[in-house]
């Protein structure tokens, strides 16, 4: 019985894709693009979208009637249902290659596949990649000097990115 939820599921959030596809066409909505979307158990659907120019909670709340015109028309989640549509918020790993150019200039830790983690400002993104300047410390004969270093990481190396919030 497991199995057939997760598909009931997967096909809600593959319906949930489409719609936000065909409203991120409008002009309005251009530069959103989507996360992800998670649908739990208790009837509960995460819809996790971005904007190039900051999502506002505006713009959340109409995404949000949006998707509900269709939920509640095609009776795809029943009558009792929870719809959240956000942004990730910065404690959430990013997921996507095009979230790290809304971070440039921002602290950040990066996991890799192998060594241990780095924390830096993200400087630069390119196809590919990114660049993170972190400050280390260096032994010159007896002293330490500090330097700051410009390391490119691949994406393809990145197993998880958390922007750190500075106070």
């Amino acid at each position: 019985m497991f199995p057939l939820f997760n598909l009931m599921y997967t096909v809600i959030e593959q319906k949930i894709k489409v719609l936000l596809d065909q409203k991120f066409q409008e002009e309005e909505y251009a530069d959103c693009f989507l996360i992800e979307v998670k649908h739990h158990a208790n009837n509960k659907l995460e819809v996790f979208i971005e904007s190039e120019s900051g999502m506002t909670f505006d713009k959340c709340r109409r995404i949000s009637r949006y998707l509900e015109g269709y939920i509640d028309t095609e009776g795809w989640l029943g009558e009792k249902y929870v719809l959240e549509v956000s942004s990730p918020g910065v404690s959430r790993p990013l997921k996507l290659e095009r979230q790290y150019s809304l971070n440039i200039g921002r602290k950040m830790e990066v996991s890799f596949l192998e060594g241990k983690p780095k924390i830096g400002i993200l400087k630069a993104v390119t196809e590919g990649s990114i660049t993170l300047e972190e400050t280390v410390k260096v032994k010159v004969g007896k002293k330490k000097k500090t330097e700051l270093i410009q390391t490119v990481i691949p994406f393809n190396q990145i197993t998880k990115a958390v922007v750190k919030i500075s106070f």
